[in-house]
């Protein structure tokens, strides 16, 4: 046996990569196959990293729904949203824009739900009404807001369909601004500050304890080498170095991983001891009920938690959630084409990208998710750390989400992790999403007095604003229900007002397109339509592959001439 040092998993001859001879610094390219031992590995590994903003969600949404902690139907709920998860990441990774992404719940959809839940109609009755009710009683009390909600936000989701089917996100570019993208992202993570201080609060130890383990996994040790055993076929076992937690642990991986293992045992130890006392949110066995309840298999369907229902401010105010999910995917395109050796994304698959995330929108509005469906910066980051950005990879992540979605059990493990680790996990996870939005700030000129003046306007006003409205919740009278709610709503959205006072006031107030950002924006948004042989001979069947284009079909496809003319397909030749 003998010893080496080396920083990534050995690449089979039969599957040699091909990123590299485009010039990136990449171990697995956009197209190439990996063998299927490494495809497993790296597909947990993107799993791992979903799974921490998936299961955080909960911890927001259902107490909002007037959900009690102990209900199985939390960790029903976690399941849908992984297995609507592993379906759209299937579709937009195979037939959507085709980059290797994971498309899932999102945070940027419970801003709007918690200013619809805060409507005087849906708020929650006190806590001793509750808990006098019946079962089947405290049943339809969360379920009836989950059908408000899955209607709001399906048929808000009709908006994102059209935007990108017809081809008018084209167009749409032209207004979002990188002024635009950072106080409608930003005020994600912003506004939510007080929902994660009341979850740490809960036990600051905990949730400082776990904060500092996130930076120690996440951060600290990204270089630090772990032994492995690996057998070569001709030279036997020998014992390889790699950075574990650089490889496998990306950002929040090994740092969710850690937190189930070390703090988590920490409030264990603490709940046997007694220095937790009964009822304790940091107890380990408060939601011990949730596990012993919950299903071991349970296949997630449309209509679960009964018929959707439709209002029009919940449909306006949903409208917001899917705005800020459009901008914030479109930001991310280039970056995961330029990550995983591919070229800049064309027009077509920008447009068929954000259509795939309407559909999974609807989807996950009519399985009765309560949330919508977004790219997950985090699994970006974690193509951006192990230099593998393969399609196939995620087409594996995909395949293990959609079977953890059926095991019911598996959602209600996660509910019993304990408020306080939850809430360090939130310190980190708002922080790093605020920090996103506020990453375009360089593109664009800080010396400026102008953009200063946008930025100030954009972030400071919508806090004042839907923190007066939530403090006053019947404030706007007009003598028309109906009104009163949809005002109510899209003007207590921190994200839709923040984003729409940015691209106001960015496209009204006279600047430079320098000084704006937009010479700078527009090489990252490089809307390049691959060019193919169109002029095919009859019958010919040989033409330019390109990484977007369909992955069956392509020369019956290239044969019609009509579908230059479809803006979502590979064959679109955009009119300039």
């Amino acid at each position: 046996m003998d010893t080496e040092r080396q920083c990534a998993p050995e690449q089979s001859t039969e599957s040699k990569p091909e990123g590299k001879a485009r010039g990136a610094d990449i171990n697995y390219g956009i197209d190439d196959n990996p063998p299927w031992y490494f495809c497993i590995m790296m597909a947990l590994q993107h799993y791992l990293t979903m799974i921490g903003a998936i299961v955080s969600i909960p911890f927001i949404l259902t107490p909002a729904l007037c959900m009690r902690d102990e209900d199985p139907a939390r960790g029903t709920i976690i399941s849908t949203m992984i297995f609507v998860t592993g379906l759209i990441t299937y579709l937009q990774a195979t037939w959507g824009c085709r980059l290797p992404l994971v498309q899932g719940g999102t945070i940027s959809f419970l801003v709007p739900t918690l200013a619809i839940l805060n409507l005087p109609q849906w708020k929650c009755p006190p806590a001793d009404a509750i808990d006098a009710m019946t079962d089947t009683d405290r049943t339809e009390l969360w379920q009836v807001r989950m059908r408000e909600l899955s209607g709001a936000i399906a048929v808000a989701a009709v908006t994102q369909l059209v935007l990108g089917f017809s081809g008018l996100v084209g167009k749409l570019l032209r207004i979002i601004t990188p002024l635009t993208i950072v106080p409608t992202v930003a005020l994600v993570g912003i506004t939510l500050f007080q929902h994660v201080s009341e979850t740490a609060s809960k036990q600051w130890g905990i949730a400082v304890g776990t904060t500092a383990m996130l930076t120690l996994f996440s951060q600290v040790m990204g270089e630090v080498p772990f032994p492995g055993i690996a057998y070569r076929k001709g030279h036997g076992m020998r014992v390889v170095w790699f950075p574990l937690f650089k490889l496998f642990p990306v950002l929040l991986t090994i740092a969710i991983i850690g937190l189930s293992t070390t703090m988590w045992t920490v409030c264990g130890v603490l709940t046997a001891t007694g220095v937790f006392p009964e009822g304790h949110p940091a107890r380990t066995d408060v939601r011990l009920r949730v596990l012993q309840d919950a299903e071991w298999f349970r296949v997630p369907y449309p209509g679960q938690f009964g018929l959707p229902t439709v209002s029009l401010a919940g449909v306006l105010g949903m409208l917001a959630g899917v705005l800020a999910c459009t901008v914030e995917s479109i930001s991310y395109y280039p970056t995961i084409a330029q990550m995983c050796a591919a070229p800049p994304p064309p027009l077509h698959a920008i447009n068929r990208g954000i259509g795939i995330e309407g559909l999974g929108t609807m989807l996950a509005g009519l399985w009765g998710s309560g949330n919508g469906t977004n790219t997950f910066g985090e699994n970006v980051g974690a193509i951006g750390v192990t230099k593998v950005g393969s399609r196939r990879v995620i087409q594996w992540a995909a395949l293990i989400m959609v079977l953890q979605g059926v095991l019911n059990k598996f959602g209600a493990a996660f509910i019993m992790i304990p408020d306080p680790v939850v809430g360090g996990i939130f310190c980190v996870m708002f922080g790093m999403i605020t920090a996103f939005g506020l990453a375009a700030l360089q593109y664009v000129d800080l010396r400026s007095s102008r953009n200063l003046y946008i930025l100030g306007v954009s972030f400071f006003f919508p806090l004042v604003l839907c923190l007066w409205l939530q403090e006053h919740p019947g404030a706007i009278q007009t003598g028309n229900q109906t009104v009163d709610s949809t005002l109510s709503v899209l003007l207590g959205t921190t994200i839709l007002v923040g984003g729409v006072l940015g691209c106001v006031l960015d496209n009204l107030i006279p600047g430079t397109p320098e000084e704006r950002g937009l010479v700078a924006w527009s090489k990252e948004m490089a809307l390049e339509t691959v060019q193919a042989n169109d002029d095919l001979p009859a019958g010919g069947l040989v033409w330019e592959k390109s990484t977007f284009d369909f992955p069956y079909g392509m020369q019956l496809m290239r044969r019609w001439k009509w579908t230059r003319y479809v803006p979502f397909l590979p064959t679109y030749r955009m009119k300039l």
